[in-house]
């Protein structure tokens, strides 16, 4: 049995694969939720409001097909933190680890530019997205300033402690 990490590639963000980014997302927010003001402003203009900030977005092939991706919003300058967001995978290839390398991509690039942390915004009905982020190492923390009306729930990964 192949190793699926074998199978499936990190790349990073190129112009090309922008529609890529705004269809995972909106295939799987549309599926639990409704789209929201927010959700439109990153995924219609990912380059001015993600890329050109400072931030990172990421994508899972698989098979030469683009099957996730992942953004990381720098949030703050000093101390330098980033939120991760807009992680999707598409629901043929759920359950083989994606977002585990997606999400693990991200921190692992947070780290290495020496972010004091990175956090994230969720909702409770999303339990494996939750484990998959506890696996990562975040930690639940109170509800501030909610990016959506859809989010129950923050997490936060701080590297300093």
């Amino acid at each position: 049995m192949n190793d699926i990490n074998n199978e499936v590639k990190i790349i990073s963000y190129e112009p090309q694969y922008k529609e890529a980014f705004k269809t995972l997302n909106e295939e799987w927010i549309k599926t639990f939720f409704v789209m929201e003001s927010s959700d439109y402003k990153l995924l219609d203009n990912p380059e001015e409001h993600i890329i050109n900030k400072g931030g990172y977005i990421v994508f899972a092939l698989l098979d030469g097909e683009i099957v996730g991706t992942c953004a990381l919003i720098r949030a703050q300058e000093d101390p330098l933190a980033f939120e991760l967001s807009k992680m999707a995978v598409s629901p043929k290839a759920q359950g083989k680890k994606i977002g585990y390398l997606l999400g693990n991509a991200l921190v692992e690039k947070a780290r290495s530019l020496d972010a004091e942390k990175v956090f994230l915004e969720t909702n409770s009905i999303l339990v494996p997205a939750i484990k998959l982020y506890e696996k990562l190492g975040f930690k639940h923390t109170e509800i501030t300033n909610p990016g959506y009306d859809r989010v129950d729930v923050q997490m936060e990964l701080n590297f300093t402690s």
